[in-house]
C-alpha cells in the first residue's frame, strides 16, 4: 500500500515498451481491415482500466492514513501527468481521476489538502523570512517588494490549482475553488493580525511588507481572473 508507484511505474514502462511493436505491427492490421481503432490507445486503455481496478481496491485501506493516502494522490497525479503529455492518453478514456472524484475519497483528499495547506502557512509566517522579499538585492525584479510569505502563499495556490484542474467534473473543480477561497480568506485574517500588531509603526519595516503582500495577491488574483 506504501508504493503505488511501483505499479504505476510498471504500466508507463509497458506503455512505452510496447509502443513501436503496437504502431509498426498490430496498427498495420487494424487499417487494413478498415477499423478505426488505434492499437497503442487500446493497448493504455486497458492497463488504466488494470490501475483502477487496483486504486478502487487500495483507497478503503488508506483512507484514513494521511501520510499513505496523500502519497497515493501525488504518485496519481504525477502518473496521469506522464499518461497525457508522454503518451497521448485521451482525456475522453477512463482515468484515474474519475476514482479520486468518488465522494467518500474525494471529500478526503480535500480534508488533506486543507490540513497541510493550513500547516505549510504556519510554517511559511513563522519563518525567519516571512517578511523579507527573496530578490530584495535585484531592484529590477523586485518592484513590487514581495515579502516572502506572500510569494510562497500564491505558489501554493498555484500548486493546489494544478492539481485538481484535471479532474472530470465542474462541480468538483468548484469544490476546490472554494478551499481556495477559504485559504485566501485564511491569509487575510492571518495578515491582519499581524498587521494590528505593527500599527504602532506604520511606517516601520513590517507593516510595509504587509501592504506589498495585500498589493501582490491582489494583483496576482486579477491575473488569474481570466482562468476558467
Amino acid at each position: 500500500l506504501n508504493k503505488p508507484e511501483w505499479y504505476l511505474t510498471q504500466v508507463l514502462m509497458w506503455i512505452g515498451n510496447h509502443a513501436k511493436f503496437l504502431d509498426d505491427k498490430i496498427q498495420p492490421i487494424l487499417d487494413k481491415a478498415g477499423s478505426s481503432v488505434n492499437a497503442g490507445l487500446e493497448f493504455s486503455r486497458g492497463l488504466v482500466m488494470l490501475i483502477l481496478e487496483k486504486l478502487a481496491a487500495d483507497i478503503p485501506c488508506l483512507l484514513y492514513d494521511d501520510t499513505l493516502f496523500c502519497h497515493l494522490v501525488d504518485e496519481v497525479l504525477l502518473f496521469e501527468r506522464e499518461l497525457y503529455s508522454v503518451h497521448g492518453y485521451l482525456s475522453s478514456f477512463p482515468s484515474c481521476m474519475h476514482i479520486l472524484s468518488e465522494e467518500s475519497c474525494f471529500q478526503r483528499w480535500l480534508t488533506v489538502e486543507k490540513k497541510f495547506a493550513l500547516q505549510k502557512m504556519d510554517s511559511m509566517l513563522s519563518s525567519e523570512a516571512a517578511w523579507v522579499s527573496q530578490y530584495k538585492d535585484i531592484t529590477d525584479v523586485d518592484e513590487m517588494k514581495v515579502p516572502d510569505c506572500a510569494e510562497t502563499f500564491m505558489t501554493l495556490l498555484l500548486v493546489i490549482t494544478d492539481r485538481y484542474k484535471n479532474l472530470p467534473t465542474a462541480s468538483r473543480k468548484l469544490q476546490f475553488l472554494g478551499l481556495q477561497k477559504e485559504l485566501v480568506d485564511d491569509f487575510r485574517i492571518r495578515l491582519t493580525q499581524v498587521m494590528k500588531e505593527e500599527t504602532r509603526a506604520s511606517l516601520g519595516f513590517r507593516y510595509c511588507a504587509i501592504l506589498n503582500a495585500v498589493n501582490y495577491i491582489a494583483t496576482v488574483l486579477a491575473d488569474w481572473a481570466d482562468n476558467v
